[in-house]
């Protein structure tokens, strides 16, 4: 009797590996096929797109919904299942610092196609050097930082402002890197000086899915459930320099409040 049952265990076992295997090639196939030239194609479209309307039109206009939608794309063409939660109102027409964690590279697509707000980014230095996507980010005046060094930095404080003060809310991620583990760091000060500075309310973000969409290292696609969490806005007006610490704490809080038990 035990002898039939390990029988049928590793047969059952055979079969689960088998199954996996074939998951794997059929994915492997699509991202091949299908996901990487659509969104190649779907890429360069949008850069350009970006890069003439800005040029010659409204940059606010051009340089937000043309990649809101190429990155819905970007979601859907992942076979990811989408799940946007909404805990406060937010003013379209008001300037807000958003600070996400983040997790992975699809953090931007989810971000930027279910946020449903203007916004710019600050984002790596190196993501200027993209083919396209580069160009067209510097034209639509999203922020690029170099965090080489303190005066970089101070400019890129300086070029954020600037971008604020034409309506645009900003993007930015205060760890100030993608996590290696699926667990979210320690909070950088950046995002909040800003929003002191420029007496805006800062909208903590949180993002769930992306770590185990793509991992770190790899390009390989795994889809799966996405999931955006926009908390209620906080007002800076009684933030300085004494109570910034706990201020920055209690954002990330709210943050990790909303990260699903395996990332936490």
């Amino acid at each position: 009797m035990m002898k039939n049952v390990f029988k049928l265990n590793n047969v059952f076992l055979y079969y689960k590996r088998n199954i996996l295997s074939m998951k794997k090639i059929v994915l492997f196939l699509y991202e091949l096929f299908i996901f990487a030239p659509i969104f190649i194609l779907a890429t360069i479209v949008t850069a350009v797109t970006v890069m003439i309307g800005c040029l010659v039109g409204n940059r606010t206009f051009w340089g937000y919904y043309p990649p809101k939608y190429w990155s819905k794309l970007a979601c859907r063409l992942a076979l990811c299942k989408i799940n946007v939660v909404r805990n406060g109102e937010l003013d379209p027409n008001k300037s807000y610092i958003f600070v996400p964690n983040h997790q992975g590279a699809f953090d931007i697509f989810l971000i930027y196609g279910y946020l449903n707000q203007n916004i710019k980014w600050v984002q790596k230095q190196e993501l200027r050097k993209l083919p396209f996507v580069g160009k067209a980010s510097e034209i639509a005046g999203h922020v690029f930082v170099d965090q080489s060094n303190l005066k970089s930095m101070k400019d890129t404080i300086v070029k954020a402002e600037a971008e604020l003060k034409k309506g645009s809310s900003m993007v930015i991620f205060p760890e100030g890197a993608r996590t290696k583990t699926g667990k979210m760091g320690r909070f950088k000060r950046g995002a909040f000086i800003i929003a002191k500075e420029m007496n805006l309310e800062v909208v903590p973000v949180t993002v769930n899915g992306p770590y185990d969409l793509m991992k770190i290292n790899t390009y390989f696609l795994n889809p799966c459930k996405l999931e955006l969490i926009i908390h209620e806005p906080i007002s800076t007006k009684d933030l300085n320099e004494d109570n910034m610490s706990e201020f920055i704490d209690n954002c990330r809080e709210i943050v990790y409040s909303g990260l699903w038990e395996k990332y936490k």
